[in-house]
């Protein structure tokens, strides 16, 4: 099994240097600049904070990236996809705001943001993928324009996932809505009646003619019509139009693979992730918990699923903060800490995160052998 190189720092600084300066020199060590940004579009993945929540990553941090492309002179912008649920990202306006208010500006990035698949979440390109769950990934368009991608990963725990890393942040996080809901389901959209105000945008929206009045004049959306696109999630202003979060974790974590493959299959793409205020849920909701373990440090490759791996590792041979989510649940299990701890699945014992990782490694998307190379 071919071997990948992970490059690590950690987070110890001296008055000679800063963790700028170190995300800096890892990255270089690493071989980000072999990319050739010269006059190419550059995509740089990341998660631009659901307002409340305080684990997202630091303006700070992305500069350092963007800084670096445009010496090289390529053409760099932040980017996310809007959101299936209802909340601050469901659409670019609020997305912008968002992003603005968490400090995600030209000014302090050096960059513009742009919220790639659109208005409404429905500007997506169809990436045939031929996979085993996917046949066709509906990802953001701006993503799929870019010549080169780079995600920038707040590593934490996911509820869904058991790990939300650079593959959750690619895959899920660079579908449109659409493919954003074929990811978390096997079916497809429906109306909550009570909340429909009648107002046709859905019916409007639908290339099949799937959704229509009942006699008491709310949407209701024919199965056999429907496609399943999710055009009419983006349509509703009302929250109306639900997704039946009906898969198994275990395809979810195999449809993440496949879309983040359809990412960046066949373009060069780079991957950085910070193992810090390591979150026990996901990034999305409005409030982070305290972090399960102290902070480990900031890992680096080309390859997205050894530097999952890595950090999987990384995380799971520190011991749980004592008051943390995770130490609270320590205390209730027999599972030790260590190499033989799975801190993921004690969080969410319902996940299996092997399963993404399997997937990613038979689909060709990269190696969980790895070679940790350790930046100073």
């Amino acid at each position: 099994m071919t071997q990948s190189k992970v490059f690590f720092t950690n987070l110890r600084t001296d008055r000679g240097s800063n963790l700028l300066q170190k995300l800096e020199r890892l990255v270089k060590q690493a071989g980000i600049e072999s990319l050739g940004f010269k006059d190419q579009y550059t995509a740089i993945k990341i998660h631009l904070g659901e307002p409340g929540n305080l684990a997202y990553l630091r303006p700070n941090y992305a500069k350092v990236i963007v800084d670096l492309i445009k010496a090289k002179g390529g053409k760099a912008f932040l980017t996310d996809c809007n959101t299936l649920y209802v909340g601050r990202r469901k659409n670019a306006l609020d997305h912008l705001d968002a992003a603005y208010e968490n400090g995600f500006n030209p000014f302090a990035t050096g960059c513009h943001v742009i919220i790639a698949d659109g208005l409404k979440g429905t500007d997506e390109t169809l990436v045939p993928v031929h996979g085993d769950y996917i046949e066709q990934a509906r990802i953001g368009r701006a993503v799929m324009d870019a010549d080169i991608i780079v995600s920038m990963t707040h590593f934490k725990g996911h509820e869904n996932t058991g790990f939300g890393g650079a593959l959750k942040n690619l895959g899920m996080g660079c579908g449109s809505q659409g493919g954003k809901m074929e990811m978390h389901c096997n079916g497809k959209p429906m109306v909550r009646t009570k909340k429909c105000r009648s107002c046709g945008a859905c019916i409007k929206d639908c290339g099949q003619d799937a959704i229509s009045y009942n006699p008491e004049g709310k949407a209701v959306i024919d199965q056999t019509r429907c496609v399943g696109c999710g055009r009419c999630l983006g349509a509703c202003h009302f929250g109306a139009i639900s997704v039946p979060w009906d898969e198994a974790n275990d395809i979810l974590n195999c449809k993440i693979a496949e879309y983040t493959k359809a990412v960046v299959d066949g373009r060069p793409h780079f991957h950085i992730s910070f193992v810090m205020d390591v979150s026990p849920a996901c990034d999305c909701m409005s409030s982070n918990d305290m972090p399960i373990i102290a902070d480990v440090g900031i890992f680096a490759s080309f390859d997205p699923v050894a530097l999952d791996m890595a950090c999987v590792d990384a995380v799971n041979q520190q011991p749980a903060i004592p008051g943390s989510l995770l130490g609270e649940k320590a205390e209730t299990q027999a599972e030790g800490q260590g190499e033989e701890a799975d801190h993921f699945h004690k969080l969410h014992p319902e996940t299996n995160w092997r399963i993404c990782l399997e997937h990613a490694e038979k689909i060709g998307l990269g190696s969980r052998v790895y070679e940790l190379v350790e930046v100073f």
